[in-house]
């Protein structure tokens, strides 16, 4: 059991970066060349009188974020937030996902054909995207019913209201494939309770929505069932005013605390291994655990981080540590630098060996360079963080609107 100390910290809300005042994957089917009208069907509008809600529906994908998706949502925010008719947005997904992430497949392509380009643009649209809903001037509703994977977060975590269901999973499991939370993910993931958030972020572990209230992650619970409801509830308000939509979002919401199977009920044991300076520490003080005393919980947590990608462990580590003291505007832009450091291959060519043991050849046997931890070296760590020196390189950096768009802090 937790003690009340301990539970304090566990259900300590996270305090977010707003421009209001109010507390605010993998999949397949590429795409890239997608008509208007096929864009248009996969990411659908839902009008209300004062409200809008873009609908992620990809379900064969599940409702994985390809480029045109991307950008649609980005012009439809965009259009919405100067729209003095409409109060407040919405975004949900169709069928039982609310979004498994990007869709890698087409950036897997794409740089295999020696074509980065796309990547650039894919990753500079998404991480424009998470900025605008970290700082949108008017409420906006992330209802997160289903499997709620890598920047399917990005894309929701940030914004004011956060919805979890019975039906919500969350997991970040991007170190499996070669590549690093993103999309916002250093900055939200960090700001958990003690270490959870490099336990997350090194090993892929799963939360349900009950632990994503319980941590923060998530503003309000409410039962798969109910949604219906509170989406009729919602539809009617006629204001843009926090309070009422919070509201009406409680009105349906139901007090649930983590059972106790629950990781949360393991934090001082993460704390305790997580909060250590290196990965090589994290897996050595787990190792002698399980010598010792034979720990289940320790066994499993090796075995995921060992499956991992060692540079993408590295990376990840250092990322989260930098993402503690660093606002959501200068993490997506350190975010930024560390992808196409990754889609470029200049150090290292695992995103790609990870997507080829996943998704492609499906032999989930991926020859992770460097293989080891210790054949990872501080320059390979380095260049992920390196900022652009070419001053005509422009585009090796990310642009935010930050002088238009200043978050509150």
């Amino acid at each position: 059991m937790l003690t009340m100390r301990a539970l304090r910290r566990v259900t300590k809300p996270l305090q977010w970066v707003h421009s209001a005042s109010y507390g605010r994957s993998f999949s397949a089917l590429p795409n890239y060349s997608a008509s208007d009208s096929d864009v248009q069907d996969q990411v659908m509008v839902e009008g209300k009188a004062k409200s809008r809600a873009a609908i992620l529906d990809r379900p064969s994908s599940l409702n994985a974020l390809s480029a045109p998706m991307v950008g649609r949502l980005k012009r439809l925010y965009e259009s919405w937030e100067e729209n003095p008719a409409i109060s407040f947005v919405l975004m949900k997904g169709s069928g039982k996902t609310f979004c498994s992430g990007a869709d890698v497949l087409p950036l897997y392509h794409s740089i295999s054909e020696g074509n980065t380009e796309e990547c650039k643009h894919f990753f500079g649209d998404l991480y424009n995207f998470v900025y605008l809903q970290g700082t949108y001037l008017k409420p906006n509703i992330a209802v997160m019913d289903g499997v709620t994977m890598g920047c399917g977060g990005g894309i929701a975590i940030p914004g004011m209201f956060r919805v979890a269901t019975d039906k919500t999973v969350l997991a970040h499991p991007e170190v499996q494939i070669g590549f690093h939370p993103d999309a916002g993910a250093s900055y939200y993931l960090s700001r958990l309770p003690g270490y959870l958030g490099e336990y997350l972020a090194l090993t892929g572990q799963k939360l349900d929505g009950v632990e994503m209230i319980a941590c923060g992650l998530a503003t309000h619970f409410c039962l798969h069932s109910r949604l219906e409801m509170v989406e009729e509830r919602i539809g009617k308000l006629l204001t843009d005013d926090p309070t009422v939509i919070e509201a009406s979002l409680a009105q349906y919401s139901d007090l649930v605390y983590p059972d106790n199977t629950s990781v949360l009920h393991k934090i001082e044991m993460i704390d305790r291994y997580f909060g250590l300076d290196t990965v090589e520490e994290i897996i050595e003080a787990m190792e002698n655990e399980v010598a010792n005393s034979g720990n289940e919980w320790c066994k499993k947590t090796l075995k995921q981080v060992k499956e991992a990608s060692p540079l993408s462990l590295k990376i990840t580590l250092q990322s989260m540590r930098e993402g503690r003291f660093q606002t959501l505007d200068q993490c997506l832009t350190r975010e930024y630098r560390m992808s196409l450091c990754g889609v470029s291959k200049t150090v290292s060519g695992d995103f790609c060996e990870g997507i080829r043991a996943r998704l492609v050849d499906k032999d989930f046997a991926p020859k992770w360079d460097p293989p080891r931890l210790e054949d990872v070296s501080k320059d390979m760590v380095d260049c992920y963080f390196s900022p652009a020196t070419d001053a005509d390189d422009t585009d090796s950096e990310l642009k935010l609107p930050t002088a238009q768009r200043e978050p509150y802090f």
